[in-house]
């Protein structure tokens, strides 16, 4: 079974920055995208951004482009959530997920396989 484990998360003043890490370990695929989605208290999960395998194409969400960053490293099976300029509005627990057999991301929680437990950021005043 796949496993994914967030790090990096925590509590940050407005205007900060934090980087989260997404560890992919257990039963790999030979190729796939990766995700990162949010959860804010009483809303539902949403899209944040992804990457496909090799790394070139990204997407994100409107709320977050031009401050959050997505990243991979496959030789350690690793995904990274670079967050600068962070708002109060991202407050949430963000969870890395995995598309397996996928080259190319989505931006829906359906198509992902595998998620981690979720990491929590805070952003105060």
């Amino acid at each position: 079974q796949v496993q994914l484990v967030e790090s990096g998360g925590g509590l940050v003043q407005a205007g900060g920055s934090l980087r989260l890490s997404c560890a992919v370990s257990g039963r790999t695929f030979t190729t796939y995208a990766m995700g990162w989605f949010r959860q804010a208290p009483g809303k539902e999960r949403e899209f944040v951004a992804a990457i496909s395998w090799i790394g070139i194409s990204t997407d994100y969400a409107d709320s977050v482009k031009g401050r959050f960053t997505i990243s991979r490293d496959n030789a350690k099976n690793t995904v990274y959530l670079q967050m600068n300029s962070l708002k109060y509005e991202d407050t949430a627990a963000y969870y890395c997920a995995v598309r397996g057999g996928r080259s190319s991301y989505s931006r829906n929680l359906v198509d992902y396989d595998y998620w981690g437990q979720g990491t929590q950021v805070i952003v105060s005043s």
